[in-house]
Protein backbone atom coordinates (compact mmCIF):
# COMPACT_ATOMS: atom_id res chain seq x y z
CA UNK A 1 0.00 0.00 0.00
CA UNK A 2 1.32 3.37 -0.98
CA UNK A 3 0.24 6.85 0.01
CA UNK A 4 -1.46 5.91 3.26
CA UNK A 5 -1.33 8.53 5.99
CA UNK A 6 -2.99 8.82 9.37
CA UNK A 7 -5.42 11.59 10.30
CA UNK A 8 -5.68 11.44 14.07
CA UNK A 9 -8.84 13.56 14.12
CA UNK A 10 -10.73 10.85 12.19
CA UNK A 11 -11.83 7.32 13.02
CA UNK A 12 -12.00 4.09 11.04
CA UNK A 13 -11.13 4.17 7.35
CA UNK A 14 -11.21 7.96 7.29
CA UNK A 15 -8.15 8.02 9.56
CA UNK A 16 -6.07 6.62 6.72
CA UNK A 17 -8.00 7.46 3.53
CA UNK A 18 -9.59 10.63 2.22
CA UNK A 19 -13.36 10.71 2.80
CA UNK A 20 -14.39 9.76 -0.74
CA UNK A 21 -11.73 7.03 -0.89
CA UNK A 22 -13.16 5.61 2.34
CA UNK A 23 -16.69 5.82 0.91
CA UNK A 24 -15.61 3.93 -2.21
CA UNK A 25 -13.87 1.20 -0.22
CA UNK A 26 -16.83 0.92 2.17
CA UNK A 27 -19.13 0.58 -0.85
CA UNK A 28 -16.97 -2.17 -2.37
CA UNK A 29 -16.59 -4.09 0.89
CA UNK A 30 -20.23 -3.68 1.95
CA UNK A 31 -21.42 -4.89 -1.46
CA UNK A 32 -19.06 -7.88 -1.27
CA UNK A 33 -17.88 -7.32 -4.82
CA UNK A 34 -15.05 -9.50 -6.12
CA UNK A 35 -15.08 -7.53 -9.38
CA UNK A 36 -16.66 -4.20 -10.17
CA UNK A 37 -16.55 -1.21 -12.50
CA UNK A 38 -16.53 2.51 -11.83
CA UNK A 39 -20.17 2.51 -12.99
CA UNK A 40 -21.07 0.02 -10.22
CA UNK A 41 -19.54 2.25 -7.56
CA UNK A 42 -21.03 5.40 -9.05
CA UNK A 43 -24.51 3.84 -9.09
CA UNK A 44 -24.26 2.89 -5.38
CA UNK A 45 -22.80 6.22 -4.26
CA UNK A 46 -25.44 8.10 -6.29
CA UNK A 47 -28.14 6.47 -4.16
CA UNK A 48 -26.85 8.44 -1.17
CA UNK A 49 -25.63 11.69 -2.71
CA UNK A 50 -25.06 13.58 -5.92
CA UNK A 51 -21.62 12.77 -7.31
CA UNK A 52 -20.05 13.02 -10.75
CA UNK A 53 -19.00 9.86 -12.56
CA UNK A 54 -15.58 11.39 -13.29
CA UNK A 55 -15.04 12.08 -9.58
CA UNK A 56 -15.69 8.42 -8.79
CA UNK A 57 -13.46 7.37 -11.69
CA UNK A 58 -10.58 9.52 -10.41
CA UNK A 59 -11.00 8.22 -6.86
CA UNK A 60 -11.09 4.58 -7.95
CA UNK A 61 -7.94 5.15 -10.06
CA UNK A 62 -6.26 6.75 -7.03
CA UNK A 63 -7.13 3.71 -4.90
CA UNK A 64 -5.57 1.52 -7.61
CA UNK A 65 -2.42 3.67 -7.54
CA UNK A 66 -2.28 3.26 -3.75
CA UNK A 67 -2.41 -0.52 -4.13
CA UNK A 68 -5.84 -1.06 -2.60
CA UNK A 69 -7.50 -2.08 -5.87
CA UNK A 70 -6.28 -4.30 -8.68
CA UNK A 71 -7.57 -3.83 -12.20
CA UNK A 72 -7.65 -5.42 -15.62
CA UNK A 73 -8.74 -4.15 -19.00
CA UNK A 74 -12.09 -5.27 -20.31
CA UNK A 75 -12.47 -3.64 -23.71
CA UNK A 76 -12.44 0.13 -23.19
CA UNK A 77 -13.03 -0.03 -19.43
CA UNK A 78 -11.27 -1.37 -16.39
CA UNK A 79 -12.69 -4.00 -14.10
CA UNK A 80 -11.43 -3.56 -10.54
CA UNK A 81 -11.09 -5.90 -7.57
CA UNK A 82 -10.25 -5.23 -3.95
CA UNK A 83 -6.76 -6.40 -3.07
CA UNK A 84 -7.49 -6.51 0.66
CA UNK A 85 -10.49 -7.19 2.84
CA UNK A 86 -11.54 -4.43 5.24
CA UNK A 87 -9.94 -6.38 8.10
CA UNK A 88 -6.68 -6.94 6.23
CA UNK A 89 -6.54 -3.24 5.32
CA UNK A 90 -7.00 -2.15 8.94
CA UNK A 91 -4.35 -4.66 10.04
CA UNK A 92 -1.91 -3.33 7.46
CA UNK A 93 -2.49 0.29 8.49
CA UNK A 94 -1.99 -0.66 12.14
CA UNK A 95 1.18 -2.56 11.26
CA UNK A 96 2.54 0.45 9.35
CA UNK A 97 1.86 2.76 12.29
CA UNK A 98 3.55 0.39 14.75
CA UNK A 99 6.50 -0.21 12.43
CA UNK A 100 7.26 3.51 12.39
CA UNK A 101 7.29 3.86 16.18
CA UNK A 102 10.47 3.57 18.23
CA UNK A 103 10.57 0.41 20.41
CA UNK A 104 9.62 2.23 23.64
CA UNK A 105 6.65 3.93 21.97
CA UNK A 106 5.61 0.60 20.45
CA UNK A 107 5.52 -0.96 23.92
CA UNK A 108 3.37 1.93 25.14
CA UNK A 109 1.03 1.52 22.17
CA UNK A 110 0.64 -2.20 22.86
CA UNK A 111 0.00 -1.48 26.55
CA UNK A 112 -2.73 1.01 25.59
CA UNK A 113 -4.24 -1.54 23.24
CA UNK A 114 -4.37 -4.17 25.98
CA UNK A 115 -5.95 -1.63 28.32
CA UNK A 116 -8.62 -0.71 25.75
CA UNK A 117 -9.36 -4.35 24.93
CA UNK A 118 -9.62 -5.32 28.61
CA UNK A 119 -12.12 -2.52 29.26
CA UNK A 120 -14.21 -3.30 26.19
CA UNK A 121 -14.46 -7.08 26.08
CA UNK A 122 -12.95 -9.82 28.30
CA UNK A 123 -13.27 -12.30 25.39
CA UNK A 124 -10.97 -10.09 23.31
CA UNK A 125 -8.44 -10.11 26.14
CA UNK A 126 -8.56 -13.93 26.14
CA UNK A 127 -8.04 -13.88 22.37
CA UNK A 128 -5.06 -11.56 22.78
CA UNK A 129 -3.55 -13.90 25.39
CA UNK A 130 -3.99 -16.84 23.01
CA UNK A 131 -2.22 -14.90 20.24
CA UNK A 132 0.69 -14.15 22.57
CA UNK A 133 0.96 -17.83 23.60
CA UNK A 134 0.92 -18.91 19.96
CA UNK A 135 3.59 -16.38 19.03
CA UNK A 136 5.82 -17.48 21.92
CA UNK A 137 5.42 -21.08 20.80
CA UNK A 138 6.47 -20.09 17.25
CA UNK A 139 9.55 -18.37 18.68
CA UNK A 140 10.42 -21.43 20.77
CA UNK A 141 10.00 -19.71 24.12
Amino acid sequence: MKGIRIRLEERGLRASLFDLEADVMDTVWDAGWDRFTVADVHRRLSERRQIAYTTVMTTVARLHDKGLLGRERDGRRYVYRPRLSREAFLQEVTRQVLDHLPAASRRQAVALLVEQVAEADPEELDHLEALIRARRKELGE
